[in-house]
């Protein structure tokens, strides 16, 4: 087995998400991006809760790449601070090697 890293946010609606999960791909900071279906979101903010529909998106990225793709998500991102989680998961060494390849 080898590993990847899983970059996710969410973002305010599908053309946001789509454009920076583009932009990625292009700039080569992933190798895939899953855009998911709409959700609710609760959530504490400057002492209130709020409540907002949110999109989710996945990116796959290599352990080198993951700093730089959460640097460029968040400068393109249009939250003041925008939740950007990674987590580093095992996957079949040709999958490891696509992501690499994707992201070099």
């Amino acid at each position: 087995m080898s590993q990847i890293a899983l970059v996710s946010t969410t973002f305010a609606d599908a053309a946001e998400a789509e454009r920076i999960g583009a932009s990625m791909i292009a700039e080569r900071l992933a190798a895939c991006v899953t855009v998911g279906q709409p959700v609710r979101s609760i959530f504490r903010w400057q002492g209130e809760v709020d409540r907002a529909h949110e999109i989710p998106a996945t990116f796959k990225t290599s352990g080198m790449r993951a700093r730089a793709l959460r640097d460029r998500i968040h400068a393109l991102h249009s939250y003041e601070l925008p939740v950007i989680e990674t987590v580093t998961v095992e996957v079949a060494a040709d999958v490891a090697a696509w992501v690499a390849d994707a992201t070099a």
